[in-house]
């Protein structure tokens, strides 16, 4: 094996080590973190916690990542959506 063909499955083996420990595309690599401050309750701490999931989506995007939606099965539900956006609207306008 000469030294070109030994680099190459060097690099190869490296490239996927990095594609190994890189986070999937639209996944947190850091969850929300809070501490706990000196004399607060840990009701206060959960609220700001619940508060900070909420404001960064976390949830809603667990939720989208749970399961796998072909994308006929997307378009149909966006579809749908905006169905039910409309109607809403034009309900809201006739009142």
């Amino acid at each position: 094996m000469g030294p070109e063909v030994a680099l190459y499955s060097c690099l190869k083996r490296a490239s996927a080590d990095v594609r190994a420990t890189r986070p999937p595309k639209g996944v947190y690599s850091s969850l929300a973190e809070v501490k706990v401050q000196e004399g607060e309750s840990i009701e206060s701490a959960l609220r700001r916690f619940k508060r900070k999931v909420q404001q960064e989506d976390i949830i809603k995007d667990i939720k989208k990542h749970s399961f796998y939606l072909k994308p006929g099965d997307r378009r149909r539900a966006k579809q749908a959506l905006a169905r039910k956006r409309t109607r809403k609207k034009q309900r809201r306008e006739s009142d």
